[in-house]
This record gives structure tokens, sequence and C-alpha cells, in this order.
């Protein structure tokens, strides 16, 4: 049974950083490229960050380029995201999710379908 458990959410101050992990399970995670998504109130769920396989080729939304760092341990099957310079905009709660299918990249779409229950970042002063 495939398991995704975000953790690392919370309260942090505007300008502040957070880390956000995924313990996954139930799945060859070595072979699938991942994936960090967000909801925030009111808004629809949107993708934020991809990784792909042996995580030299991250891809991030323009909004947190420079600010996040996606990451993966393949000998633990766990997935990050470092969030740097948060800012109220990033207020949301944060998925992580696997691409539909092993090796290939199937994208966000798809993706978004498998995602856990999530961990609240909540950016505040």
């Amino acid at each position: 049974q495939v398991q995704l458990v975000e953790s690392g959410g919370g309260l942090a101050q505007p300008g502040g950083s957070l880390r956000l992990s995924c313990a996954t399970s139930g799945f060859d995670f070595s072979t699938y490229w991942m994936y960090w998504g967000r909801q925030a109130p009111g808004k629809e769920l949107e993708w934020v960050a991809t990784i792909n396989l042996n995580g030299d080729t991250p891809i991030y939304r323009t909004s947190v380029r420079g600010r996040f760092t996606i990451s993966r341990d393949n000998f633990k099957n766990m997935l990050y995201l470092d969030m740097n310079s948060l800012t109220s905009e990033d207020t949301a709660r944060y998925y992580c999710a696997k691409d539909a299918a092993p090796v290939q990249y199937g994208g966000w779409s798809e993706a978004q379908r498998s995602r856990g229950q999530g961990t609240q970042v909540t950016v505040s002063s």
C-alpha cells in the first residue's frame, strides 16, 4: 500500500525557514519522479516543485524559485522541501506526491492524485 506522510509544517515568521519531509513506503521510491504541491485557503491545489529520479534536476514554480529547494534521499525513501525567505503567500497546506508511473515523467496533474494528508505551513508575524 502506497503511503506518503508529510511532516515539518508549522508557524514561521516572514523571512523564516522550514523544512518539510515526506516519508514514503509501499512503492519503489527511487524509480518515481516526486512532487510537492500546496493549497492555500480558498485557492486551488497548485504545483510547487518536482524532482527527477536521482535528484539532479529540480524544477520549481516561479514564485518559489531561489527560495525553496526540493531534494530526495533514495536510501531513506524520503522527500524534502527546504523553504527559506517565507512570505505570507506561502501559507498553505503542503503535500507530497509521486508520479503516476515509474521512471517516466507524468506531470503534476496525474501525480496529485497520490498526495498524502499534507502538513500545514503558516507564515505570520
